[in-house]
């Protein structure tokens, strides 16, 4: 089972193999049901009803006879029917204080024993689908345990699958055949979504070859295969990726370099981390690695009273190395769980400020020879293919082990998810999905392409 179905099966409870199952299942159970319906109509209780509506007299007569077979002494341990048999019996004794009552009665009567008698047949129905009524909600109980949080991967990437949707919409408004003008505009359209001009070419190939985008006739059909293939290679290249953060396996603190240009949101991911790791019970120490752009070590220190973590900081244009190094030095001896250090924006052509880089991180190697456990690019999800860019050359300069996409709600760029896994294999570990405290997420592949092509998944065998 591809990712694809795999994601359909989770959020929806069903694949589309399953579901033309069912319609199958449900056309042919549709002439039994017709069948069936006769001669429920015309059954036996209905007929016992219907002589019960013309002589009420009798009808009472009957009920009589089975009230013989219990003790007379305790008529309130009947059924409901028996309780109403006794009411008119009293009714009868006493005519002159219920007479309004027993003109009422013979018309009430049966309409009250009817029902009593549908519920009676409703509840063995019940019992009978009780079993596979159970069966099927533990399938769904399973389905819907992905679903925690998937509600902020849906609000945090509404803009991208509207933009994503829109495009495919008005890509398929002008689809006639499938002809090379069908693949042209095909790869416009991958590209304009931000899933990189490799990926772009690699599904058009594929999908050349594709069968099933042969014989699609109708343009639901083309979106089926086009959003499959995308969601099912995005599944294969991740197949060993691993988007869990790493931790320190010993006592010695874990430490998290974060990367990237300037305005990507490595200081308010920081806070956020900060905050999510200080409400957990660990002890977090900040380093204000950034001494050269002006306001840099303010804005960590106010985020640092904001959370309340403390900071290691030192003075403007100090070398961000020695600052480093006595953050590394004080969460060893002051027994620290967490060390977040904040690293200078710096463009990824600037051959200079990458080697500055490199030298944070022998300093940390050297005192801690398994850290940093993480070096984070962070990454602006709005800047679409520029993102890319940057991923690629910061990843030629220095090992970069997980990317941060933030600010995501805000953009219709998220499809560079699929650029940076299908052209880099570099893991998402964290995304931004709100400018809440707790909106910077895990990364989940599969909830974030749920999120990403929601309405393309469930809606792509429904159409």
């Amino acid at each position: 089972m591809g990712l694809f179905d795999r994601i359909k099966k989770a959020f929806t409870g069903k694949d589309d193999s399953e579901e033309k199952e069912l319609k199958k299942k449900s056309s042919e159970q549709a002439p039994e049901s017709d069948q069936n319906s006769k001669p429920e109509s015309a059954s036996p209780e209905e007929k016992k009803e219907s002589t019960t509506e013309a002589q009420p007299e009798e009808a009472t007569e009957d009920e009589s006879i089975v009230e013989e077979k219990p003790e007379p002494a305790e008529p309130t341990v009947e059924e409901p029917e028996s309780k109403t048999v006794e009411s008119e019996t009293n009714s009868e004794a006493e005519p002159e204080q219920t007479s309004e009552t027993v003109k009422e009665e013979p018309e009430s009567t049966p309409e009250e024993s009817a029902p009593e008698e549908v519920s009676e047949s409703d509840e063995k129905t019940e019992e009978e689908t009780t079993e596979p009524a159970t069966e099927e909600s533990k399938e769904t109980e399973e389905a819907e345990k992905p679903k925690d949080d998937v509600k902020e991967y849906d609000e945090g990437l509404k803009k991208s699958r509207n933009s994503f949707s829109s495009r495919l919409n008005h890509f398929l408004a002008n689809f006639r055949s499938v002809d090379e003008d069908f693949f042209d505009d095909l790869e416009e359209l991958l590209i304009e979504s931000d899933v990189g001009y490799e990926t772009a070419m690699r599904i058009s190939d594929e999908l050349r070859e594709e069968v099933k985008l042969e014989n699609a006739k109708k343009k639901s059909d083309v979106s089926n295969v086009i959003v499959r293939k995308l969601v099912d290679m995005y599944g294969e290249e991740g197949k060993d990726e691993d988007n869990d953060l790493k931790f320190s396996t010993d006592k010695t603190p874990t430490i998290f370099l974060f990367v990237g240009v300037n305005g990507a949101g490595k200081t308010t991911t920081i806070g956020k981390l900060a905050h999510r790791y200080q409400s957990e019970g660990k002890k977090v120490l900040l380093a204000a690695g950034d001494t050269f752009r002006a306001g840099a070590i303010e804005q960590l220190q106010e985020w640092g009273k904001r959370v309340n973590v403390p900071v290691q900081a030192s003075k403007a244009h100090t070398d961000p190395a020695s600052v480093v190094y006595d953050a590394v030095q004080r969460a060893v001896n002051e027994d620290f769980d967490i060390l977040l250090v904040d690293t200078a924006g710096r463009l990824q052509n600037k051959e200079g400020l990458m080697r500055e880089l490199e030298k944070i991180k022998r300093v940390i190697t050297r005192e801690l020879p398994d850290a940093p456990q993480e070096v984070l690019l962070v990454l602006d999800g709005s800047t679409g293919q520029n993102a890319l860019s940057q991923a690629k050359q910061f990843n030629e300069t220095t090992e970069v082990s997980g990317i941060v996409l933030t600010k995501l709600d805000g953009s219709s760029q998220g499809g560079v998810v699929l650029a940076i896994r299908n052209e880099l294999h570099i893991p998402v570990k964290l995304v931004g999905l709100g400018e809440q405290m707790d909106d910077l997420r895990d990364f989940d592949p599969e909830k974030f392409i749920y999120g990403l092509f929601k309405d393309l998944i469930v809606g792509a065998s429904d159409k």
